[in-house]
C-alpha cells in the first residue's frame, strides 16, 4: 500500500483542543476532514453540537470524540496538542491503539521528567540529560510510533484563531514527516518551514519560555525597551548554551523556532509565560497566578527542570538561576534584576 496515498484519503486527528489545539484543528480543516480528541465528554458534545471548544470557534466539519481507539483507527496522522504535565499520561492512554504506520507531529512546548521508580522532582538534587524528555522522546519511549515530528515557532493561538499571518517550523528526522506537515498546514496565511534538528527546535520552543517570564517581569516593573533588548539578547545567548548542552544545534536557535518565537513571546500580553512574569512583578503570588490561568504556562516547570539540570553541570545560566529564586525561593524581582546587572559577563557573543 502506498502510505502517502493512504494519508491523503483519511481524516487527520488532533489530540487536545485547548487554544493551540483548536487553532491547529482549524488550519488542518482547510484541507482535510479533522477528528479531535477531548477527554471531557462535555467538550466533545459542545464541539459536535455548537462547533465551539470552550467558546473557541471551530470549523463546522470538525468532529469530536473521547475514544482514543476510534481516533487512532480513523486517522493515520495525529497532532498531539496536550500540556507537558499531562502529555505522558495521554500518550500512554493512546499507546495500545498506535501502530508503526502512524505519524505524529506534536505542538507541546514543554519537558517531561523521566526518573527511576521511587524518585521524584521533590527528592532529587540534580538530574542529567537522560532524565529529561522532550515530547518527541516521550512519544518514542511510550509507543511504537517512529515517524515523529514537532511544531514550533511564533504561534500565539489567539492570532492563529483569528487567521492572522504566521509561520511555524515542522522538525523531524524524517523528511516524510516534514513534507506531510507542510502539505497539511501550509496556507495563504500560514507558512511552514522544515528542519531536521528536532531536538534543537523542540528545545528552542521550550527554553524561550524562561526568557518570556523574565520579559513579563521587566514589563511589570515598568522598565523600557533598552532593558527588554538587553534581556532578549542575553537570553538568546543563554538559550543557545543550554540548548547545546542538551543536544540542540545553534542553527535551530537562531531560526524561526528560536529567535522568532522568543521575540514574539517576550513582547506579547497574549503569552501565558509573559503574563506570569508580569504578575509576579506586580506582587502576585505564584500559586494565585497559576490558579487563575485557564491553561498551563509551560515556563514554570521548565525553569524547575533546567535548574536541576544545571546543578549537575558546570554551566551557568544567570537568567534561569535568578528566575528560579523569584518563582520558588521568595526572591523579589527587583533583587534578581540587581544580581543580573552585576553578573560578570564581558564578552557579547562567543558561540559563533
Amino acid at each position: 500500500m502506498n502510505l502517502k496515498k493512504s494519508y491523503r484519503n483519511k481524516p487527520v486527528g488532533v489530540i487536545g483542543v485547548g487554544s493551540f489545539g483548536a487553532a491547529i484543528a482549524n488550519l488542518l480543516s482547510e484541507k482535510r476532514q479533522v477528528k479531535v480528541y477531548a477527554r471531557d465528554l462535555n467538550v466533545v458534545e459542545e464541539i459536535n453540537e455548537f462547533h465551539t471548544a470552550k467558546g473557541r470557534k471551530l470549523h463546522e466539519s470538525i468532529e469530536a470524540t473521547n475514544d482514543p481507539e476510534y481516533i487512532c483507527d480513523t486517522c493515520d496522522v495525529l497532532f498531539p496538542m496536550v500540556s507537558s504535565s499531562g502529555f505522558r499520561e495521554v500518550i500512554r492512554q493512546f499507546s495500545p491503539y498506535l501502530h508503526p504506520y502512524h505519524l505524529m507531529i506534536h505542538g507541546t512546548k514543554g519537558l517531561s521528567l523521566n526518573l527511576p521508580d521511587g524518585m521524584s522532582l521533590e527528592t532529587v538534587k540534580k538530574i542529567k540529560r537522560e532524565n529529561i524528555c522532550t515530547m518527541s522522546e516521550v512519544i518514542m519511549n511510550e509507543t511504537v510510533v517512529v515517524r515523529v515530528g514537532c511544531l514550533a515557532g511564533p504561534n500565539l493561538a489567539k492570532e492563529l484563531l483569528q487567521n492572522q499571518p504566521a509561520a511555524t517550523v515542522v522538525a523531524s528526522h524524517y523528511n516524510e514527516v516534514i513534507q506531510e506537515g507542510q502539505r497539511l498546514l501550509r496556507s495563504d496565511n500560514f507558512q511552514v518551514y522544515g528542519n531536521p534538528d528536532i531536538v534543537g527546535v523542540e528545545l528552542s520552543g521550550v527554553l524561550k519560555n524562561i526568557i518570556a517570564i523574565a520579559a513579563g517581569a521587566l514589563s511589570g516593573m515598568g522598565l523600557g525597551e533598552n532593558a527588554k533588548g538587553l534581556l532578549i539578547s542575553r537570553g538568546m545567548v543563554e538559550l543557545i548554551y543550554l540548548g547545546n548542552a542538551m543536544g540542540g544545534s545553534t542553527k535551530s536557535f537562531i531560526g524561526l523556532a528560536g529567535i522568532g518565537d522568543l521575540v514574539t513571546t517576550c513582547n506579547s500580553t497574549l503569552s501565558r509565560n509573559f503574563t506570569v512574569g508580569y504578575r509576579l512583578a506586580k506582587g502576585d503570588k505564584l500559586d494565585d497566578i497559576v490558579a487563575d490561568m485557564e491553561e498551563v504556562a509551560e515556563g514554570i516547570n521548565t525553569v524547575k527542570l533546567v535548574k536541576l539540570f544545571l546543578s549537575g553541570t558546570d554551566l551557568r545560566a544567570p537568567i534561569t538561576e535568578n528566575l528560579y529564586k523569584v518563582l520558588f525561593e521568595g526572591f523579589k524581582v527587583e533583587t534578581a534584576l540587581q544580581y543580573l546587572m552585576k553578573y560578570p559577563a564581558n564578552v557579547d557573543i562567543d558561540f559563533l
